[in-house]
């Protein structure tokens, strides 16, 4: 890569390191440029993918204050995510490409459509059930799968499912989403450094630029008010699909 080109990665890599930490879908931003500095496909999305898990643990650790107390959460979910991730990272290298691309723009519709219309569950009490947990679990694994395979917004259909099923703070359930989307970037990365062919130029210069901008999206993030937060989340959700879906009329 150029010079230009090296500054042009490192900066989509600062850019969605903070979008993931606040939103999630900063894929959007690196796959991209990874495809316009002349990547293939495949490569560009396993290179991404192996860079961003190095942001996704900076997101975590600048959302360690309120992923306290939910250890068995990041238990439970991050047993579904890390077998749906790894069903993902494998259907992402022996299917043909595009295969869900006319489902995730509806996904995404809708995680920001209950984000914004349904309430939270009251906050009267924070014990798992075996129906929602059982209900969590299963949502973390199919959620899981698409973070494996592309995993544009899957913070935003994580959140949104959360929000549905556990009653807590927005900013507790954005932590939780960070930890369960670094689990699942952190085991389809890993299956791609063992079985892809990563671009290691191209993976190195999104997880610097990734880490920083995830430490300051954390740092900002996490001060949102929950209803700020929500709005972000859903006005950010709502263009990605609205991006996905042009690019699927376009061709």
């Amino acid at each position: 890569m150029s010079v230009p080109e090296i500054l042009v990665v490192l900066l989509a890599g600062l850019a969605a390191g903070g979008i993931n930490a606040i939103v999630g879908s900063g894929s959007l931003v690196t796959f991209p440029v990874l495809l316009a500095v002349g990547f293939p496909s495949v490569t560009a999305n396993v290179s991404n993918t192996v860079g961003l898990a190095f942001g996704n643990a900076s997101a975590v650790w600048g959302y360690r204050r309120e992923l306290r107390g939910q250890g068995r959460r990041v238990a439970l979910m991050g047993t579904g995510t890390a077998l749906g991730a790894a069903v993902g990272a494998l259907l992402l290298l022996v299917l043909p490409e595009g295969v869900f691309e006319a489902v995730v723009p509806l996904l995404i519709l809708l995680a920001c459509f209950l984000m914004a219309r349904r309430p939270a569950p009251p906050q009267t009490t924070r014990a798992l059930t075996r129906r929602r947990m059982a209900m969590l679990v299963g949502i973390a694994f199919a959620v899981g799968v698409y973070g494996g395979y592309f995993g544009a917004a899957q913070g935003v259909i994580l959140l949104a499912a959360l929000r549905l099923l556990l009653p807590d703070d927005l900013q507790r359930l954005n932590g939780l989403k960070n930890a369960l989307a670094g689990i699942a970037n952190g085991v389809a990365a890993l299956g791609f450094v063992l079985f892809a062919d990563v671009a290691w130029d191209a993976a190195v210069l999104v997880a610097v630029g990734s880490i920083a901008g995830a430490t300051l999206g954390a740092r900002y993030g996490r001060r949102m008010p929950d209803a700020v937060l929500r709005t972000v989340v859903v006005v950010g959700g709502s263009l990605v699909a609205v991006v996905l879906l042009g690019r699927l009329v376009l061709g």
